[in-house]
């Protein structure tokens, strides 16, 4: 199958290969491109660190890492983790994939009252900053990271689209979905990208999607990848 990757790099290189071997055709054609934002890390002390995207962990520095060594980390996800290891960060334990698993495993290990710093983007959702205020939590937002939209559809998307040549689109965010969308209507292209078999990392990431209008081909019962791209089968 050819399949449209629209997340950001360096995660879609990645996805590529995956998809390679997987025996498909991978179209890799970002609509963001991620960039650190280079803040410094918040005054204070913390008890733990929160991490909701390996984009996150891949924006700090070396002496962010090293600042933050030995602090109890609690990842997203695998993924997640993996990349808050390599950096050097410390203990680390793991959610299984989504923001309410992550409040709900934090609240569970940490005390009311802990102090937490959250790595994020700068564009984020209510959670798990919400379940964690109820739950007696203070979480600092630390803006590491931002996405931005690119201009208009890349043109490997365009042709592909144009000329019929892409089968699927695999959407890891909410973002990046509403971004793909909006780009291919600019392009005039919007009837091709409707065409597309719509594979979506969560119900959440399909919501811009199904807002529109569009069919949702695929929403994996636990948002992995492996999951998710099980939904190519």
């Amino acid at each position: 199958m050819r399949v449209w990757v629209a997340r950001a790099e360096p995660a879609a290189a990645r996805t590529a290969a995956r998809l390679g071997e997987l025996g498909h055709a991978p179209l890799v054609a970002p609509v963001l491109a991620v960039r650190p934002t280079g803040a410094p890390l918040p005054d204070g002390w913390f008890d733990a660190l929160v991490i909701t995207s390996a984009n996150a962990a891949d924006a700090l520095t070396e002496a962010d890492a090293a600042r933050l060594a030995g602090l109890p980390v609690y990842a997203v996800g695998r993924r997640t983790a993996e990349r808050a290891r390599r950096a050097g960060l410390g203990p680390v334990e793991t959610a299984e994939g989504d923001a309410a698993a992550l409040a709900a495993l934090i609240a569970e290990r940490m005390p009311p009252g802990a102090r937490l710093l959250h790595a994020a983007g700068r564009e984020r959702k209510a959670e798990p900053a919400a379940s964690l205020a109820a739950s007696g939590h203070t979480l600092t937002a630390w803006i590491v990271y931002e996405a931005a939209a690119v201009p208009v559809l890349p043109e490997p998307a365009a042709t592909a689209l144009r000329r019929g040549e892409v089968d699927a689109a695999l959407h890891y965010s909410r973002r990046s979905a509403g971004t793909a969308l909006r780009l291919s209507r600019d392009a005039g292209l919007e009837h091709s990208f409707a065409r597309l078999r719509h594979v979506c990392l969560s119900a959440d990431v399909a919501a811009p999607l199904e807002a529109a209008g569009l069919p949702i081909h695929f929403v994996p019962a636990r948002p992995s990848e492996d999951d998710l791209l099980a939904g190519l089968a």
